[in-house]
């Protein structure tokens, strides 16, 4: 009996200072997460020099496209087009000269994806811009589109696209037409869904020895470990089965692939890059723009990735200190935690490593 009681006092023990530990580690993780800045909520477009200064001359009009789809399959997650996507693409295309109409499978209100923790000032400027949200409010059915009336077509991502975007004919006439009149096509995230059932007039499947990028397999199967009999196919899969070279990045960075007048993004993080891409390949130096302080974490998330902690370190204080330049903390712990439910242990503590160094940057900026 007396041996049973040791064991117990010395279980109780262990999980009482396993729940110490973790509370002290909690404290610790959540002092480096800088409290979200609620201003944001307030911003309009009127209040982003990359949108009020500078006003490009009238050049044309893009066609964005977003999904219809408001359920994942079967099931009853919900889902739609990814805001962010939309909104950033969205800026870029008019910053630049460009109109935008907006259009969906259906045509009216489609559904929309809204994460609260990726939100930036651009994205709420979506939300509080009036004619972007009547835009949305009444999208064009694609059936209605007058393709002749646009220079581009760029298919925004959600994980509904997967399941509307792929057998639709008139999609597949665009993409067709545009691909093979040399307008631009782009397609962002899940958007290339758009792309997997398009062939050209002689036959070939369009993805044929393209290099592309999309949502690739280890990212939809992190958060979803039953994406594969929720979704008709997994993008990268279907993709590659095109024949398209597949150009894979690091988990939830940002990655584009540009091939002639095709250009695809890896993912949300891709979407600024993809955009102004765009503009270019429209033949467009585009517009400046001040780098986002998301932009600048997953510059850093990727020196790590390429050349170790040190580099990333150093590109924190260049950032930090010497250039002053914003830097999303927020998004750098994600990255850890990512790095955890992977099993990279290693990569875990070393991204808490530059969170915490990161904050120490901004700590000693205030002083000076």
């Amino acid at each position: 009996m007396f041996k049973k009681y040791r064991v117990l006092k010395w279980v109780l023990i262990f999980l009482g200072s396993t729940f110490v530990i973790l509370l002290v580690f909690g404290l610790w993780f959540k002092s480096l997460i800088p409290p979200k800045d609620t201003n944001l909520e307030d911003t309009f477009a009127s209040d982003l020099p990359y949108l009020s200064e500078n006003i490009q001359p009238k050049r044309g009009k893009i066609l964005a496209v977003v999904t219809s789809t408001d359920k994942m399959g079967a099931t009853d997650k919900a889902t739609g087009y990814e805001l962010s996507e939309l909104a950033r693409a969205y800026y870029v295309f008019t910053a630049n000269g460009y109109e935008v109409d907006i259009a969906s499978p259906l045509g009216g209100k489609p559904p929309v994806v809204i994460d609260d923790e990726d939100m930036g000032a651009f994205d709420y400027a979506f939300l509080n811009d009036t004619l972007a949200q009547y835009k949305t409010s009444n999208t064009i059915a694609i059936d209605d589109v007058i393709a002749d009336d646009y220079q581009a077509v760029f298919f925004a991502g959600g994980k509904g696209a997967m399941f509307d975007f792929p057998n639709n004919k008139t999609i597949q006439s665009i993409v067709r037409t545009y691909y093979e009149s040399n307008k631009v096509v782009g397609a962002v995230c899940h958007g290339p869904a758009a792309l997997v059932q398009v062939h050209l007039t002689n036959g070939t499947p369009l993805l044929k020895n393209k290099e592309v990028s999309g949502f690739t397999n280890a990212e939809e199967l992190l958060l979803i470990s039953e994406a594969r009999s929720i979704f008709p196919f997994l993008l990268q899969d279907k993709m590659m089965a095109q024949g398209a070279n597949f150009n894979e990045g690091e988990m939830y960075l940002d990655k584009v692939s540009h091939d002639q007048n095709l250009i695809t993004g890896q993912n949300p993080w891709s979407t600024w890059t993809l955009a102004e891409k765009m503009i270019e390949q429209l033949g467009i130096t585009p517009k400046i723009r001040k780098i986002t302080d998301e932009e600048n974490a997953v510059k850093v998330i990727t020196i790590y990735h390429t050349y170790g902690k040190k580099k990333a370190k150093e590109m924190i204080e260049q950032l930090l200190i010497k250039q002053q330049k914003p830097l999303n903390r927020v998004l750098i712990a994600k990255h850890g935690i990512i790095a955890a439910m992977r099993g990279k242990i290693g990569d875990f503590y070393d991204m808490l490593a530059l969170v915490s160094f990161a904050k120490k940057c901004e700590e000693a900026n205030e002083k000076i």
